[in-house]
């Protein structure tokens, strides 16, 4: 077997990796969960690369990570969920259904136009996408429904904090001035003082995760 530039050929040789009784057997034994962790570290060696200005690595680094998505297509595929086509139909689904200014009749749009509507798209495909678990007879998270939905779980802690803050921020539930914000701070750390006093540890790493919260809050604004 040959390198190609064709991506089935990817696709043809992740389904040899994969191939019980002539596939490699580290390959064989992984599934979603042992996976994910190479999927987020090859996402940050592109961003590495990226960052360093080495467009030599960063080719690797692309492969690598397109080594991932071929990797969990194939494994959905051998579930009888979804296969790699598949994936390719959904993202571009999604680019053409959230560029309506591009490939639709919303033109001439500013930024801030732009801006809304992606917002609008977004909010709608998280309703539909409730909407086709619910027909599968899927459970639905808690939540779904909530404006915070989409939001994963696994991102570093204060990532997570600025992207719910920032999303929070659209529905208006947000301090207009960043001296707000240092109030909260002052009344957080407050609240560490008497969580001290008590020596309830439950309680002072409970305040502690609050005054990062806000400290992320302060530092998005």
């Amino acid at each position: 077997m040959k390198p190609d530039r064709d991506i089935a050929r990817l696709i043809e040789i992740m389904a040899a990796l994969r191939t019980p009784g002539t596939g490699c057997p580290w390959d064989l034994e992984q599934d979603f969960a042992s996976i994910a962790p190479y999927t987020i570290e090859e996402a940050h060696e592109v961003a590495d690369a990226i960052a360093r200005g080495d467009l030599v690595d960063l080719k690797d680094e692309l492969g690598d990570l397109l080594l991932q998505v071929a990797f969990h297509a194939r494994m959905a595929e051998e579930a009888g969920a979804f296969a790699f086509p598949d994936v390719v139909e959904a993202i571009t689904g999604k680019l053409i259904r959230r560029h309506p200014h591009v490939f639709g009749d919303a033109r001439d749009l500013s930024p801030a136009e732009v801006k809304q509507l992606w917002g609008q798209i977004k909010a709608q495909e998280r309703a539909d996408k409730a909407a086709a678990r619910q027909a599968a007879g899927l459970p639905a998270p808690a939540e779904e429904q909530s404006v915070l939905a989409g939001i994963p779980t696994t991102l570093p802690a204060l990532t997570r904090a600025w992207k719910l803050q920032a999303r929070a921020s659209t529905v208006g539930f947000d301090w207009k001035d960043a001296r707000l914000v240092l109030d909260k701070i002052r009344e957080e750390t407050d609240e560490i003082a008497e969580a001290l006093e008590g020596d309830d540890k439950a309680a002072i790493a409970e305040e502690i995760g609050d005054l990062l919260f806000v400290v992320a809050n302060l530092a998005r604004h």
